[in-house]
């Protein structure tokens, strides 16, 4: 039996991992992994960073095994698959064929049922929305045996419910996604250097409606008249034709660091790299998918350079009419601790409505950096974070979380209700013990 974590390394609950093989072996493996606990949870490839992953009894069912692909139509893009399929084995498949996922993450590695308990998005929300509104149908398996098919007009409660569910509902063994065509495996891209936050939203405003993707890595540690200063960048599928997949080598980090990379000198060096290797304010680019998607997934094992103690994300989303000054007082409530993150990603999503329950996207600005796992430097500058967040009519991610509290979750997740209503008794996560029972 294997061991597994959340990707984030904290909080540390390494769980205990049983595989499922086949799918009409899932109800026993299932049993087997409740065992005296009465509880569990299913884990896919651990790429979720806080405690949602993370079985409340430490026992979780492995579905990264199910990696089966179970029909693609070439003519209309809609795929079925098994569960534990990776993101990175869809594009594999469909890329050559012409055909992209038509919202994805920031990692491939994530599989087919984790894009859907966590609804996941990507930088075409305002154009897509997300993962969950692509998904056509899926099955579900519960503890007390049942396994139905779920879609919009049949079971559409459990549907609703299990798209952004966080794994609650019950065992997604197979799901069925519509893709999306494209015809270049190549991304025009446009990037361009803003001096402050006032541009980004002057750039956002202009560019979002005429291009596919739109995000910026801002520069966390800026301050003064130069607060959120970054690169702006756009992006639209090439039309050359050309649909190969990339095959950029791998490097990886050996072994876990005894502590982090980055301190308050090496981030703000870093940053100020960043920002000035693009010399001239625009630049027009073609890259791979890979490249303008997935960057980090170049560097394996890439969270072992934040130390033993691991990192935490700090995701939120905040509303427009709020946007610019909670978004500025965030950035320089950051800036004045003097830690932060060298991937810190700003974005604008649009108002398109998932159909899941509790989705994490809303129409407003998201902001995301990781943090080195310091306890009460987190501590302190997270509850100042989270005060602007609940100021501004905000929310934190779930799946990046590992702190919020469950007045916090609570208010900004009013459906949490609904999943509770239909969570599978022998389903069950800290994250949810930690925000719905406290």
């Amino acid at each position: 039996m294997a061991t597994v974590q959340s990707w984030g390394r904290y909080p540390y609950f390494p769980q205990d991992a049983h595989p499922v093989a086949w799918r009409d072996s899932a109800a026993d493996v299932w049993r087997r992994a409740i065992g005296d606990a009465q509880t569990t949870l299913a884990f896919g490839n651990g790429r979720s960073y806080g405690d949602s992953c993370l079985a409340a009894s430490g026992s979780v069912v492995q579905m990264l095994p199910l990696d089966r692909f179970m029909s693609f139509d070439g003519q209309t893009g809609v795929l079925r698959a098994e569960a534990g399929v990776t993101l990175g084995q869809i594009l594999d498949l469909a890329i050559p064929r012409g055909w992209m996922l038509p919202v994805t993450p920031g990692t491939k590695y994530a599989t087919l049922a984790g894009a859907i308990a966590n609804d996941v998005h990507g930088k075409n929300h305002h154009v897509r929305g997300t993962f969950g509104r692509h998904v056509r149908r899926f099955s579900l398996t519960r503890s007390d045996g049942t396994q139905f098919e779920c879609t919009p007009d049949s079971q559409p409660e459990f549907f609703a419910a299990t798209i952004g569910g966080l794994g609650l509902t019950g065992l997604i063994t197979w799901a069925e996604i519509q893709l999306m065509p494209v015809r270049s495996s190549s991304l025009d891209v446009t990037s361009i250097r803003f001096a402050n936050l006032d541009e980004f939203f002057t750039l956002s405003e202009q560019f979002d409606a005429q291009h596919e993707y739109s995000v910026a890595w801002v520069d966390c540690s800026s301050r003064g008249a130069s607060l959120g200063r970054g690169v702006f960048m756009v992006g639209d599928h090439a039309n050359d034709d050309q649909l190969n997949v990339a095959r950029r080598k791998k490097r990886t980090v050996p072994f876990t660091l005894p502590i982090p990379v980055f301190n308050r000198l090496t981030l703000r060096a870093f940053n100020e790299l960043y920002y000035r290797r693009q010399t001239q304010r625009e630049v027009r680019t073609k890259v791979d998918c890979e490249s303008y998607f997935y960057p980090l997934d170049a560097l394996l094992e890439w969270n072992r350079i934040y130390g033993r103690n691991g990192f935490q994300q700090y995701q939120c989303v905040i509303p427009p009419a709020a946007a610019y000054d909670a978004t500025r007082e965030i950035l320089d409530t950051i800036s004045r601790s003097g830690t932060g993150s060298i991937l810190a990603v700003l974005k604008r999503c649009g108002d398109i409505q998932s159909p899941g329950l509790m989705s994490f996207p809303r129409e407003g600005t998201s902001l995301a950096l990781d943090f080195p796992q310091r306890d009460a430097s987190n501590r302190s500058l997270f509850s100042r974070l989270d005060a602007i967040v609940r100021g501004g009519g905000g929310r934190l991610y779930p799946a990046k979380d590992a702190h919020m509290s469950g007045a916090d979750f609570r208010a900004a997740y009013p459906q949490w209700e609904q999943i509770e209503a239909l969570r599978d008794p022998a389903m069950l996560s800290r994250f949810w013990e930690r925000t719905t029972r406290v």
